[in-house]
């Protein structure tokens, strides 16, 4: 089940990309990440409502451990798509979304230092390959 999502996050963020871009014509980056950001939220709040998640949910649900880090992944995401949206507004859309999917190798690196995922060989190609391929996509 996790391809099928990955599949879909990966489809879903390429329309970002897209309309994104077409959105930032005339519009300061910064301002449209923040609209952007009151939209998704506004959204993630119907359907987990509509799913019923928020039942027996309270500000204990939580350790003290977890919301540090789910504050600090809102925070990177935020600074993510801050500079996401900077970039789109400047740049070619699959240049930027080249780039932006660097993050697998950064995610590769991090995962062995903070998570104790093990190294091996078969992702570490795949990493090199699609930062191959992201400067690849870049490069004239």
């Amino acid at each position: 089940m996790w391809l099928t999502y990955a599949i879909f996050s990966a489809l879903f963020a390429a329309l970002v990309a897209i309309f994104g871009k077409l959105g930032l014509s005339k519009v300061d980056s910064t301002l449209a990440t923040t609209i952007r950001s009151i939209i998704m939220a506004l959204f993630l709040i119907m359907v987990t409502l509509s799913l019923k998640k928020f039942s027996g949910f309270s500000l204990h649900s939580f350790t003290s451990k977890q919301w540090i880090y789910i504050v600090l992944a809102g925070v990177a995401g935020a600074l993510s798509w801050l500079f996401y949206f900077a970039a789109l507004k400047s740049g070619q859309a699959t240049k930027v979304a080249a780039i932006d999917r660097l993050s697998i190798v950064f995610v590769l690196i991090l995962a062995i230092m903070f998570l104790g995922e093990s190294f091996k060989v078969k992702p570490a190609i795949g990493a090199a390959l699609m930062a191959i391929g992201a400067i690849l996509m870049t490069i004239k």
